[in-house]
């Protein structure tokens, strides 16, 4: 638990809160890393409803768990300003048209507010806050939006606005028993340790390239461990690439994990080795070591805070590899890898120290010990 009383005094706690609305309608990664933000919404008003202004996947995950939020209420898909669609009135209008009308606080959390800050203004809430770009409309409370901060960290800053002020560290989603199970229909028990490789991202520039991932894979079996490929529907391609460079055999579950049997199975692993991506943040949430291969501007966003057992390895490429342009400040149409140059070897190194410091909380898992490895280099 970290007290957020930094610099300033935080902001008063409102008085008489009975209804919250969040809006976080975003991806999985994204949405996990609010997750200590909400923890300490509900500890500053532990008597209050929170009610979840996100997408599918949120109410899938989180639906019918109270200890994150005690209801998630779908965004129409245009109702804030998506990309493919940009912003849909009759969509904004769909949502405020079931939405209650007594609540008492309103927290932006879904971005710099160019878009979002009107949503939440219209909910009609006795006190709004939330991050906002100098060309965002206002809210009662807010802070400055900066695209290169922690996630986490700025949704921890926006609710000071609004006195919740302890919270843990990291994100936290423990798997339930249910998920536990879900996961087994997929994947029996086993007598080796499990270990979970994750080859896709939504962003192609993220995704390091398959026969990496494939010796990272090798690495791991012959330590011991039984891997497990895991992506959905749409990275079943990527993830045979995958299966098909590695020496050895592993067990390909793209497109056969529901969320919540996944978490099931993280939650079962001893090291998940992905890009980053949402995957990635939900295996630290639920518990597990994770190794990820991140882009540098990307890691002052997501990067996990700690490094014991959530290792990252960084891609310090800044210009595009097709037209050169500085992607840190600009950004261009093409779309190569910015992390294929990321030494394979660097991963294969971290895989297997958490694997064997993991496996020593798991008795009976055998496992290599470091010292007899052999680092293979890219």
């Amino acid at each position: 638990m970290i007290d957020l009383d930094l610099a300033a005094s935080p902001a008063a706690v409102v008085p008489d809160v009975k209804r919250i609305a969040v809006l976080k309608a975003s991806a999985l990664g994204d949405f996990i890393l609010t997750l200590p933000a909400l923890d300490a919404v509900r500890r500053a008003y532990p008597s209050a409803a929170i009610s979840l202004l996100g997408r599918p996947l949120h109410r899938d995950l989180v639906g019918g768990r109270r200890d994150v939020v005690d209801e998630v209420i779908v965004v129409p898909h245009g109702a804030i300003g998506d990309e493919d669609v940009g912003y849909r009135p009759e969509a904004r209008a769909q949502l405020l048209a079931g939405m209650r009308r007594d609540i008492d606080l309103a927290l932006q959390l879904h971005g710099g507010g160019r878009n979002s800050n009107p949503l939440v203004a219209a909910l009609g809430a006795r006190v709004t806050a939330g991050a906002r770009t100098p060309d965002a409309a206002p809210l009662d409370r807010t802070i400055h939006y900066d695209v290169y901060q922690s996630d986490a960290l700025r949704s921890l800053e926006t609710v000071r606005l609004v006195g919740a002020t302890s919270a843990p560290l990291e994100p936290t989603l423990p798997a339930t028993e249910e998920d536990v199970s879900l996961s087994r229909a997929a994947l029996p028990d086993s007598d080796r340790p499990i270990a979970l490789v994750h080859p896709g991202a939504t962003d192609v520039r993220r995704r390091w390239p398959p026969r990496s991932f494939a010796a990272v894979a090798d690495a791991l079996v012959e330590a011991g461990a039984l891997v497990c490929l895991t992506g959905v529907e749409a990275e079943r391609a990527v993830v045979a690439q995958v299966a098909a460079a590695a020496r050895h055999d592993l067990i390909d579950l793209s497109g056969k994990l529901s969320l919540r049997a996944l978490m099931g199975l993280q939650s079962r692993a001893l090291v998940v080795v992905s890009n980053d991506t949402g995957v990635r943040h939900l295996a630290a949430a639920v518990g597990t070591a994770t190794v990820a291969i991140y882009w540098v501007g990307n890691v002052i966003t997501a990067g996990p805070p700690t490094r014991d057992r959530h290792r990252v390895v960084i891609s310090w490429r800044t210009k595009c590899p097709e037209c050169g342009r500085d992607c840190i400040s600009d950004d261009c149409s093409h779309r190569p890898s910015f992390v294929a140059e990321v030494p394979v070897g660097d991963v294969i190194d971290h895989a297997l120290d958490l694997l064997a410091t993991e496996a020593q909380r798991a008795v009976g898992f055998p496992v290599r010990p470091p010292e007899t490895r052999l680092r293979i280099s890219a």
